[in-house]
């Protein structure tokens, strides 16, 4: 057997790559499945913006073109980020930090409004919610160094 360097790639790949591929791997699956009707409730109803759209993904999360869209492009900047550590760890922390201002933005506007243009609900709010703060956690726990405390 052949000890060879982790080069980042295939099974050497780090951590951190690992998890955001699979983030970004979800987020695709996620932008899909809002185009599915049947696992996307009241698809009949799905509108390309805003909080008319009464489409919900697996009957819960208030889904339009434009959120599935979003979650697609997140996908595609999740596996194309994962390509370095360095990048992977900006995906992970980066996007968590964007989900949480997503879900305080989701917390002061009024969801029967035109500011509620992706649209939001409460359940996507918790999840915007999670979804920052473990991607955020992801980041920098994979990312840790030995002996970096202070």
């Amino acid at each position: 057997m052949v000890n060879r360097p982790a080069t980042g790639r295939g099974t050497g790949a780090s951590p951190v790559r690992r998890a955001a591929q699979l983030v970004g791997l979800v987020f695709l699956l996620v932008g899909l499945l809002g185009f599915i009707p049947g696992i996307t409730t009241d698809y009949d109803t799905m509108r390309f913006a805003g909080h008319e759209s009464q489409a919900k993904l697996l009957g819960l999360f208030q889904v339009s073109i434009l959120h599935n869209i979003v979650h697609l492009l997140f996908g595609v900047a999740g596996l194309a980020l994962a390509r370095t550590a360095s990048g992977a760890r900006a995906y992970l922390i980066g996007g968590g930090a964007i989900y949480l201002v997503l879900w305080l933005y989701g917390l002061v506007i009024d969801h029967d409004s035109g500011a509620n243009f992706v649209p939001l609900n409460t359940a996507d709010n918790w999840l915007h919610l999670f979804l920052g703060v473990g991607m955020i956690a992801l980041g920098l726990a994979l990312t840790r160094r030995p002996g970096s405390r202070h």
